[in-house]
């Protein structure tokens, strides 16, 4: 049996088509070197940011919305997470001084 596959040809492209392409790839160059200086990642979660959702500068890094958020709720409860810690220190001691033997 023959080979029913017919060979493959490629047509160059235009000298118009080539000189098109390299004009946008430039055009794309220039774009993203443009935008990439106001991307900004996150250094606690590692993301990348770009205008849509709002970061803050912290020292020489930043952070995003989410991660500040969740420091801030993390804050807010810290008064609390210090009394349950205490509070837990405290119920160890009785303990150990209740099971401890006198001699």
């Amino acid at each position: 049996m023959g080979d029913t596959t017919a060979p493959v040809t490629e047509r160059a492209p235009s000298g118009k088509r080539l000189l098109r392409n390299l004009a946008e790839g430039k055009r794309f160059e220039t774009y993203v070197e443009q935008q990439t200086q106001e991307m900004r990642v996150c250094f606690l979660c590692d993301k990348i940011y770009y205008r849509r959702k709002p970061v803050k500068r912290v020292g020489a890094r930043w952070v995003c919305i989410d991660c500040l958020r969740a420091l801030k709720d993390s804050i807010d409860t810290l008064d609390r997470w210090e009394q349950l810690s205490t509070l837990r220190d405290e119920i160890e001691k009785d303990v150990h001084r209740a099971w401890k033997p006198e001699r």
